[in-house]
């Protein structure tokens, strides 16, 4: 199977993101007496936009406040965060990236949260010279899990869905590449998240394993 374009989502599958996602929610929710778990987190809100999740949290513990207002507040948390520093770095993310490049095929980021973290990532991590193009939930009117924002990637570097694979950290990220006719690589340290995987072409631990066998599986074929 050939391949041009490797399209990775960011939080949690190039940046290390999540944890730090999950204690601003926990801080945004303690004003409303939520005590957010870590399992409520990951299984319901990891990797879904923050305009989303401030919706279903309403609904899931009955706050008598509007979404936009928890959103809002979490944007800002995201915002002070940023101005300080970038997320780190999930392990093999910036090899991977590399890798994929140095082969001649294009990288894309594909993300359903907002653009600020993804172009902190970019400058902080030294990521600018090997993406081609970025695509954020703020680029698109339906954000992941919708396909939109693949969909998206695939037409701004002129490629064809198929010729594109994705790399996904949670079922719904995963669900938005599928939905868009591409194949998903789905990473994560989690054996449980990783039983949520459906269609995805492989599942694994991490992005050093996903690279490699990426690499023995598919032919990459450099993009013009």
């Amino acid at each position: 199977m050939n391949i041009k374009a490797v399209l990775f989502d960011h939080d949690g599958t190039i940046a290390d993101s999540e944890q730090a996602h999950f204690e601003m929610w926990r801080d945004v929710l303690y004003k409303y007496n939520v005590e957010l778990s870590h399992e409520e987190y990951k299984s319901q809100y990891a990797g879904i936009p923050t305009t989303t999740n401030a919706k279903t949290i309403v609904e899931n513990h009955s706050l008598e406040v509007e979404p936009i207002a928890l959103a809002l507040a979490k944007a800002e948390i995201t915002n002070e965060y940023l101005a300080k520093q970038a997320f780190p770095l999930m392990s093999g993310a910036l090899e991977s990236v590399r890798y994929f490049y140095e082969q001649g095929l294009k990288v894309g980021i594909v993300t359903g949260a907002g653009r600020e973290g993804v172009n902190t990532t970019l400058k902080n991590h030294g990521f600018e010279k090997y993406v081609s193009v970025v695509v954020s939930g703020d680029d698109v009117e339906n954000s992941k899990p919708a396909p939109d924002c693949y969909l998206l990637a695939a037409d701004k570097l002129g490629l064809q869905s198929s010729e594109c694979l994705a790399i996904e950290d949670t079922y719904n990220g995963s669900l938005s590449a599928i939905r868009a006719n591409i194949k998903c690589i789905g990473v994560s340290s989690s054996h449980s998240v990783r039983n949520l995987f459906s269609k995805t072409v492989y599942e694994c631990s991490d992005l050093n394993i996903a690279t490699q066998w990426i690499s023995q599986n598919f032919q990459l074929q450099a993009s013009c």
